[in-house]
């Protein structure tokens, strides 16, 4: 399966698992957290990729305003918000369910879905949605 970025924007993601692997590809390698975040047409194809907040080894400091500017400025219709754990345990901590319930809710005051959070691990990956998190 060749993912969306290989194919251009505006290709559609065909399953949760090239989800996944996509976003491993993009966030496996940093040494700190990256937050990023897979902005989405009302077909839930791939306008942007965007790697919007960068931290430490252990955390990173996310703007629900900044997130719901850059949604409305894209015309996204969702958005798949995903961060990496450098620790290697894909476990969504306390602040991570916490952090995706906030985004959600002020995502949805602007018709924007949040259809997942996806944390990735080194090989590990931890998706919300099919845990029921979300």
């Amino acid at each position: 399966m060749t993912p969306p970025a290989l194919l251009g924007l505006r290709a559609a993601f065909s399953s949760p698992t090239a989800v996944k692997e996509y976003l491993r590809a993009k966030l496996a390698g940093f040494e700190h957290e990256v937050f990023a975040v897979l902005f989405l047409d009302t077909q839930d194809r791939l306008i942007e990729y965007a790697e919007m907040f960068r931290g430490t080894i252990d955390s990173a400091s996310v703007n629900p305003r900044e997130l719901v500017k850059e949604a409305l400025r894209l015309n996204a219709a969702a958005v798949i918000v995903s961060h990496n754990h450098p620790s290697g345990n894909s476990e969504p901590s306390g602040a991570d369910k916490a952090l995706t319930q906030r985004l959600k809710e002020s995502l949805v005051l602007v018709d924007v879905r949040t259809l997942d959070h996806i944390i990735v691990a080194g090989g590990n990956i931890t998706s919300f949605a099919e845990r029921g998190l979300i």
